[in-house]
């Protein structure tokens, strides 16, 4: 958990240098700081639904005619 933590202060911080940086403004890089992480974890959650509903697709297409899949 401590790793996960230091990564998100990390990203905290890099999102609030890149918005001070491109602006001037303190605020501007306080709000991409907030808004930014918020709207790559949404992306991410939708990015991992993508590619598990293609990893579904991809074993069904290699899966014999007629053999019905394992119970889980």
């Amino acid at each position: 958990m401590s790793k996960t933590f230091s990564f998100a202060c990390v990203h905290f911080t890099v999102a609030f240098t890149v918005g001070y940086l491109l602006t001037g403004s303190i605020a501007v890089g306080g709000t991409v700081a907030l808004v930014e992480p918020l709207c790559n974890t949404f992306a991410y959650h939708l990015h991992e639904k993508v590619w598990a509903w293609l990893a579904s697709r991809r074993a069904a297409e290699t899966e014999p005619a007629g053999v019905l899949p394992a119970a889980a």
